[in-house]
C-alpha cells in the first residue's frame, strides 16, 4: 500500500504509517501535480492546505480513503469521494480537550478583559480602575451544541462553579443527564438566560447567522458569547452593533466569517478578544491528530472499518455490535439476488424482523445489501460508501420497513427485488453462519457461498437426477443439494453449491430438460 502525507504533520503519524506502507511525503505538492500522481497512492493524508477537488478525486482511481488530521472537511469534496466509494474520516476527537481550553481561556480573557489590560501594561499604563472584571462563579453558562467539545467546556466550568443550560435539537434530554446540564428546546431561552454563552455547533444552512440582531437584542446587556466553532456562526456586522452600543457585555473569536479578516471593523473594539483560529494548535492536538489519521488509515488497509467514516452512517457502539454479525449475510444474500434475478432492479424492498427491528438505524445493512446486488454488475469498485449514490443513479427505488414478529430467529431479513420481467424473494438470517431461508415461497436452508446453481423444475421422479448427470458430464461435483417444494409433484427449486463455476452452457443444457423451467449459475 502506498500513502501521501499532501500536508505537515507530527512524525509520530508518519512512524505508524511506515509499518505498513509506503509513504511519500510531499508537503509542497501543487494541485495540478495531485492530479497527475493521486492515482498511484491508496490512501492520502491532508490538513487544511490541500484541497481535494473533484477533478483530482476524479483521478483517484486507486484511493481508499482520505484522513483529514484535524476536524472540518471543508476541503475535500466528500460528494465527489462518495461517488468513487472512498472514504473520508477525520481526527474530531484529537482536539476536543484542546478546544475547549482555548474556549475557556477566552471565557476568562473577556471576564477578566485580560488582553487590553496586557496592552495597557506594554504601553507603560497603568490602568487598574479601567479593567474592573467579572467573575465566573454562579454565573449561567449556556453552550450551543453539546457534542465533544461542549460537554468538555461544562465539565471545566464546574470547576469554576457556574450553573450550565444547553441547546441541541439532535439530543434527547436523557443524553445528558450524567453531565449536569438542563437542555433547553429554545435557543432563544438559552441567550435571555446565559451570562455567558459558548458556540460549538457547525456551520450548516440552519446555524448559519445562528446570533444575529435579533438574538442580541434578547441577550443580557452584561453577557459574553464566545466562538470556537466556525465563523459565520455569528453574523459579524450585528456583533459589532452590538458591542459599539454596549448591547452585551463583551465577546471572544477565534473563527471568522471570512479568514484571514481583513480590516474588521471589530478590530476597532475593545470589548472583544480575537484569536487567529487557533483553537486546535497545540502540540498534544497535532500529535494525537496524526496518530489517530494513521491509525484510521492501517484499519482500512486491515479490511476493516475506521471509526470516523464521515461519509457512512454513524452507529454508535451498542447498535453496532447487533448489526454487526449480519453484514455478511446482507452482503451475500444481495449477490445472490443480483445473479439469481432476470432484468435489471426497479424496486427493492427491505424488511428487518425480530431484534434487527428494533435498532434505530438499519442504514449499515441496506448499504451492505446494496453493495452485494451492485458488484457483480459492475465493473467499478462497490461498497458501502458509494453503493446508495449508485443505486439512486441506476433508477433504483428502496423501501424500508420493520416486522417484529420473529418466531424461529433472532432477527430475519426480508428483500423482495422487482424487475421489469421478474420478481424475486428471499430472506436471510445469521445462526453462527449466514443462510438462506427462504426463497419465493420455497422454505429452504442454504449456506450463500462459493459457486452456486438454482433451479425451478416439476417435482416428478427423474428431475433431480437428470440435472445431476449433466452436472457430472461437466465433470463439475456437487457439494450440497438443497429441495424444496410447494406441494407434492408440483413445482420445486434446487439450490446446490459446487466446486467449479459453472459454464453458461450447462446451464443452457439443463433448461433443454423437459420439467425444467429455469437455471441460473451463480458465484459468490
Amino acid at each position: 500500500m502506498k500513502v501521501l502525507i499532501a500536508d505537515s504533520i507530527d512524525k509520530k503519524g508518519i512512524e505508524n504509517l511506515e509499518e505498513v506502507a509506503d509513504v511519500v511525503v510531499d508537503t509542497k505538492i501543487t494541485p495540478e501535480e495531485l492530479a497527475k500522481t493521486i492515482n498511484q497512492y491508496d490512501a492520502i493524508v491532508i490538513r487544511s492546505r490541500t484541497k481535494l477537488t473533484k477533478e483530482i478525486i476524479d483521478n483517484a482511481d486507486n484511493l481508499k480513503i482520505i484522513a483529514r488530521a484535524g476536524v472540518g472537511v471543508d476541503n475535500v469534496d466528500v460528494d465527489a469521494a462518495t461517488s468513487k466509494g472512498i472514504m473520508v474520516v477525520n481526527t474530531a476527537e484529537s482536539t476536543t480537550v484542546t478546544v475547549a481550553e482555548h474556549a475557556m481561556g477566552l471565557m476568562l480573557a473577556s471576564a477578566r478583559k485580560i488582553a487590553i489590560a496586557d496592552k495597557s501594561v506594554k504601553d507603560n499604563k497603568w490602568e487598574k480602575s479601567k479593567f474592573m472584571g467579572t467573575e465566573l462563579k454562579n454565573k449561567t453558562l449556556g453552550v450551543l451544541g453539546m457534542g465533544r467539545i461542549g460537554s468538555q467546556v461544562i465539565n471545566r466550568c464546574k470547576a469554576f462553579e457556574m450553573d450550565a443550560i444547553a441547546y441541541d435539537p439532535y439530543l434527547p434530554p436523557e443524553a445528558v443527564k450524567d453531565v449536569g446540564v438542563e437542555l433547553i428546546e429554545d435557543v432563544k431561552d438559552v441567550l435571555k438566560q446565559a451570562d455567558f454563552i459558548t458556540i460549538h455547533v457547525p456551520l450548516t444552512p440552519e446555524t448559519r447567522n445562528l446570533i444575529d440582531e435579533e438574538e442580541f437584542e434578547i441577550m443580557k446587556d452584561d453577557a459574553f458569547i464566545i466562538n470556537c466553532a466556525r465563523g459565520g456562526i455569528i453574523n459579524e456586522d450585528a456583533l459589532f452593533t452590538a458591542l459599539k452600543e454596549n448591547k452585551i457585555g463583551g465577546a471572544a473569536l477565534d473563527v471568522y466569517e471570512v479568514e484571514p479578516p481583513k480590516d474588521s471593523k471589530l478590530f476597532e473594539l475593545d470589548n472583544i478578544v480575537l484569536t487567529p483560529h487557533i483553537a486546535a494548535s497545540t502540540k498534544e492536538a497535532q500529535r494525537d491528530a496524526a496518530i489517530i489519521a494513521a491509525d484510521e488509515i492501517v484499519e482500512v488497509f486491515k479490511g476493516k472499518t475506521p471509526k470516523n467514516v464521515l461519509n457512512m452512517p454513524a452507529v454508535d457502539a451498542t447498535t453496532f455490535q447487533i448489526v454487526k454479525p449480519y453484514l455478511n449475510i446482507c452482503e451475500k444474500i444481495g449477490k445472490f439476488l443480483s445473479q439469481a434475478i432476470k432484468g435489471k432492479i426497479r424496486e427493492l424492498e427491505i424488511i428487518y424482523c425480530g431484534e434487527l427491528a428494533e435498532i434505530n438505524n438499519q442504514e449499515i445493512l441496506s448499504r451492505s445489501i446494496l453493495q452485494g446486488i451492485l458488484s457483480p454488475v459492475l465493473n467499478r469498485a462497490v461498497n458501502t460508501i458509494n453503493a446508495p449514490t449508485i443505486a439512486k443513479s441506476r433508477g433504483i427505488a428502496i423501501i424500508e420497513g420493520k416486522q417484529c414478529d420473529v418466531s424461529t430467529y433472532d432477527s430475519v431479513i426480508k428483500i423482495k427485488a422487482t424487475t421489469d420481467e421478474d420478481t424475486l424473494y428471499l430472506e436471510g438470517t445469521e445462526v453462527l453462519e449466514p443462510k438462506i431461508i427462504k426463497i419465493n415461497d420455497y422454505v429452504v436452508d442454504v449456506k450463500p457461498e462459493g459457486n452456486m446453481f438454482i433451479s425451478k423444475y416439476k417435482d416428478i421422479p427423474g428431475t433431480i437426477g437428470s440435472i445431476g448427470s449433466l452436472f457430472g458430464e461437466h465433470d463439475i461435483n456437487i457439494g450440497t443439494m438443497q429441495v424444496g417444494r410447494d406441494k407434492e409433484s408440483g413445482e420445486a427449486i434446487m439450490v446446490l453449491t459446487v466446486d467449479h463455476e459453472i459454464p453458461d452452457n450447462l446451464t443452457d443444457e439443463i433448461k433443454k430438460l423437459s420439467n425444467v423451467y429455469d437455471a441460473i449459475g451463480i458465484k459468490l
